[in-house]
């Protein structure tokens, strides 16, 4: 058993397809199926079956998954720590929510590959429900999302930032033109909102019903790109980070209501798990987070006032 036989394992199972992995990992089909062979036969079971045209795990396959995840963390981390190297190498496996991806964390990631050309970063979004369990089976190194404070036993926070949500509409719509909006201003009014898993959700419903007021929800979507674009067309309110509207917001395409009701405080958190060493390249890329937008808004300055 070697660390590219359980790579083309677990690549099978994220694509279900042996043919699918060999394009993936440029191998010749062959390669791939006496990979998995060897396997079983070390093993002494079968890892998948073919069930029709389906290819399913079988009950070892699936004991499997998790010791090839912490294996190949593992040597990741090995990479990672067991080197001269000044400069960090080697990869790092990284879980953010979509909204934290408008412009600040691919900026910052820039920023970080110039810094260490070294490191092979890899990005998966995730859920607020499921990401500790990805950080638990090694799957995840760390993570940034964007959420109230969370609470585990099983994480362990290492930065946190006070964000901001916020109800954005067309400049023409009514509501818009209001000032000081509460929830009762809401009634009857239709809300554009993330999908019924997101948390800002469920804070603004759980406002609601503190209020007796009935929310009228025209949209569900997890794209904040559909939810400005039907608020910039008129067609509801959106409620969602102020920071995914913000470019919209300076190109006046959406305006922030003016928000007199309760609060609803949510933070960019950095989590890993809390039996994870901190290696350098996870707290260099947290410093990079937790000091590098103002550097980036710096440097945003001076482009533009070299254009003028």
């Amino acid at each position: 058993m070697n660390n590219t036989q359980l790579e083309t394992f677990l690549k099978i199972v994220e694509t279900g397809s042996f043919t699918a992995t060999a394009g993936m990992m440029g191998y010749a089909q062959s390669t791939v199926t006496t990979q998995i062979k060897l396997l079983e036969e070390e093993f002494g079971c079968l890892l998948f079956e073919r069930l029709g045209k389906s290819l399913v795990l079988t009950a070892e396959g699936e004991k499997l998954i998790s010791y090839a995840e912490q294996m190949l963390q593992l040597k990741r981390q090995m990479l990672l720590e067991v080197s001269a190297a000044e400069i960090p190498s080697g990869i790092i496996k990284i879980g953010v929510s979509e909204s934290l991806c408008y412009k600040r964390f691919p900026e910052l990631l820039m920023e970080y590959k110039k810094k260490y050309p070294g490191m092979d970063i890899r990005i998966q979004f995730i859920e607020h429900d499921t990401f500790p369990t990805l950080l638990k089976s090694g799957a995840l190194d760390m993570v940034y999302t964007l959420n109230p404070l969370i609470e585990n036993p099983e994480l362990k926070m290492i930065h946190k930032k006070k964000e901001s949500l916020g109800f954005f509409a067309s400049p023409d719509h009514p509501i818009a033109k209001m000032k000081k909006v509460k929830e009762k201003d809401l009634e009857n009014v239709p809300l554009l909102l993330t999908s019924h898993t997101c948390s800002f959700r469920r804070m603004l419903l759980d406002d609601f019903s503190g209020h007796d007021v009935t929310p009228k929800i025209e949209l569900e979507t997890s794209s904040k790109e559909i939810l400005k674009a039907f608020a910039a067309n008129g067609l509801g309110i959106a409620f969602m980070p102020a920071m995914t509207a913000a470019a919209d917001v300076r190109e006046k395409r959406l305006k922030k209501i003016d928000w007199a009701g309760a609060d609803f405080p949510i933070y960019s958190q950095i989590f890993i798990h809390k039996d994870k060493h901190r290696n350098r390249a996870i707290d260099e890329l947290t410093e990079l987070i937790r000091n590098g937008e103002p550097a980036l808004l710096v440097n945003r300055r001076k482009a533009s006032a070299g254009d003028e």
